[in-house]
């Protein structure tokens, strides 16, 4: 395990340790085969229910031992769902799933309650789960499908708030961050919520994570989701600016680096007719050689995107004289091979 030292321990320790695991692998082994021997003879009873506990509390991985139990269940007894001992196994969040969608039909007129009371207990242990580990993202993605499978859905709003609680707690919890764009894109999408509105506070929250902790990565790629394709120059240039004056403060912070490259570029592919574009340039390749220097393990990704920024600024202009010389009723000729060599003569085909 991380951070806990190796015991060296005398032969005699060794031979006791291995005697031990022998023969825990002994009753591990004769409980599969009693396991296998009544699933063969259709063993159906609530002492082989039982036994399928016993042995997953053993080896949560024993699919066969899982579909067992299903099938046991199938035939009419339905106990309490498996404890969570064992938060990060798939294949115990798979048979919680199993076991909400069988739930038997509840007395009748009241079966959406019935239904209603399985699925609000499973949220309160997925609550219970998150408050444990608030960045296991298996019970963040249960928590998803409790929240569009239930009976009675509850409201987004409340989601949402849930998110904020998590994210004030820890700035750092990626899978909380992510949770909160699911909800806000579906609010927005069905007008529950002012996108406008709400999308400048979310700007808010996440320039106060950002002067938290400039080095958590989660906090920067929200940040980008909001920004989307950079369409709205004016929040381009507003947060291009923000970002620049935590760099000032933190002039060895690679996601602010990184974040301008981002932006400039949306800048530089968006709206370049407003634009210098040569400056702009020069802030990227800067930019990209001061990150070339501080993150070396990541030095070629940070070459290949100034190649890429370079041929998108030759191609957007080709693309711009072509459409002029259309209009004006001129042959378009290698327009790329002329506006590269024109930059490579005044000194710009330095990548950027």
């Amino acid at each position: 395990m991380h951070n806990v030292k190796r015991v060296h321990l005398s032969p005699e320790a060794i031979a006791a340790k291995k005697l031990r695991e022998q023969s825990k692998i002994k009753e591990y082994l004769a409980l599969t085969d009693e396991v296998v021997a009544k699933k063969k003879s259709n063993d159906w009873s609530r002492d082989t229910l039982d036994l399928t506990t016993r042995i997953l509390r053993i080896n949560p991985e024993f699919f066969t031992a899982w579909n067992y139990r299903r099938n046991i269940l199938l035939s009419g007894i339905f106990p309490e769902r498996y404890r969570m001992t064992h938060p990060k196994v798939y294949w115990i969040w798979n048979h919680r799933r199993w076991c909400l969608e069988n739930t038997p039909s509840g007395p009748e007129g009241n079966l959406n309650g019935w239904r209603q009371t399985n699925w609000d207990r499973e949220m309160f242990v997925v609550d219970k789960m998150l408050d444990a580990d608030s960045r296991n993202f298996m019970a963040w993605d249960y928590r998803r499908y409790c929240l569009v499978n239930m009976p009675v859905p509850r409201p987004e709003t409340a989601e949402l708030a849930y998110t904020t609680r998590k994210i004030e707690a820890n700035f750092s919890n990626f899978s909380a961050w992510h949770q909160r764009s699911k909800v806000l894109s579906s609010l927005w999408a069905s007008g529950k919520l002012d996108s406008s509105k709400s999308r400048e506070d979310e700007f808010e929250l996440v320039r106060n994570a950002m002067y938290t902790d400039p080095n958590d990565q989660s906090v920067w790629i929200y940040h980008r989701w909001l920004i989307g394709g950079g369409d709205d120059k004016a929040i381009l240039d507003r947060e291009i600016g923000v970002i620049q004056e935590l760099l000032d403060e933190q002039s060895d912070s690679k996601w602010c680096m990184d974040s301008l490259v981002h932006y400039k570029r949306l800048l530089l592919k968006n709206h370049s007719s407003s634009l210098d574009v040569a400056s702009l340039q020069s802030e990227c390749r800067e930019l990209l050689g001061k990150l070339r220097v501080l993150d070396p393990a990541r030095q070629r990704r940070y070459e290949e995107i100034g190649k890429i920024s370079y041929i998108s600024v030759v191609q957007r202009y080709s693309n711009d004289n072509m459409a002029f010389l259309n209009v004006q009723g001129h042959r378009p000729f290698n327009i790329s091979f002329n506006i590269a060599s024109t930059l490579a003569v005044a000194g710009r085909t330095t990548t950027a």
